[in-house]
């Protein structure tokens, strides 16, 4: 009933929720406001009907919060990496003894990654292990080459790029030695892989999802 639904607080309650009393007339105001505003797509008569009929169930809509935007981290391009020298070995440090700390840690990655390197292992799953390998750290030989020159070469591989090494010599000397029409030999306790460079040039990452046919040739 009306009465019922605009009947004003007792005053014990008022008092001690210090609101203060209202009549019918002003009740059924802010009651009629209350669910416009709860209601807005709803007219009057319609609002009316449903507290006839039936109870109303109050809905919020609350603020939908925007979500921040992300900041993308902006990452040099190759092209600004070459610009500003980050590949560069600098003469100091172009010294064989301090890499050898880097040769003995691939030693124990490679003995890990072939299952300690037992003398039952195969030497096809060795070589396929290889082939996929992280190669810094690597001693490697030039042993073919259609450039004489490079043939003899060995040291450790300081960087690899797609199209060549670079390797450290035992008399301190910087080589860059292309992959293309040369062969590379590997020895890993006792066991030797042969890298055939035209066929090899990929970089680093991108070899642990390439297929490689463990023998190969080279037309020198």
């Amino acid at each position: 009933p009306a009465g019922v639904l605009y009947a004003g607080l007792p005053r014990e309650a008022a008092e001690e929720l210090r609101l203060q009393p209202q009549g019918s007339v002003q009740a059924e105001a802010f009651v009629s406001a209350f669910l416009k505003r709860s209601m807005p797509k709803k007219k009057d008569e319609a609002i009316r009907d449903v507290l006839t009929r039936k109870a109303v169930v109050l809905e919020h809509h609350p603020r939908r919060r925007k979500k921040p935007k992300r900041k993308k981290t902006k990452t040099l391009t190759a092209r600004e990496r070459r610009e500003l020298r980050l590949f560069d070995i600098q003469p100091e440090q172009q010294r064989y003894e301090i890499f050898l700390p880097l040769h003995e840690l691939w030693k124990q990655y490679i003995k890990d990654l072939c299952y300690g390197l037992k003398p039952d292992a195969q030497p096809q799953m060795i070589q396929s292990k290889l082939l996929k390998a992280d190669l810094h750290g690597a001693i490697v030989t030039v042993t073919k080459s259609k450039c004489p020159s490079y043939v003899g070469i060995t040291g450790i591989i300081l960087q690899e790029f797609k199209h060549v090494f670079k390797i450290i010599t035992k008399d301190n000397k910087l080589k860059v030695v292309p992959k293309i029409n040369n062969v590379f030999s590997l020895e890993t306790d006792g066991f030797i892989s042969y890298i055939y460079g035209s066929k090899f040039q990929l970089r680093a990452s991108e070899r642990s999802a390439k297929k490689f046919k463990l023998k190969g040739t080279i037309d020198l």
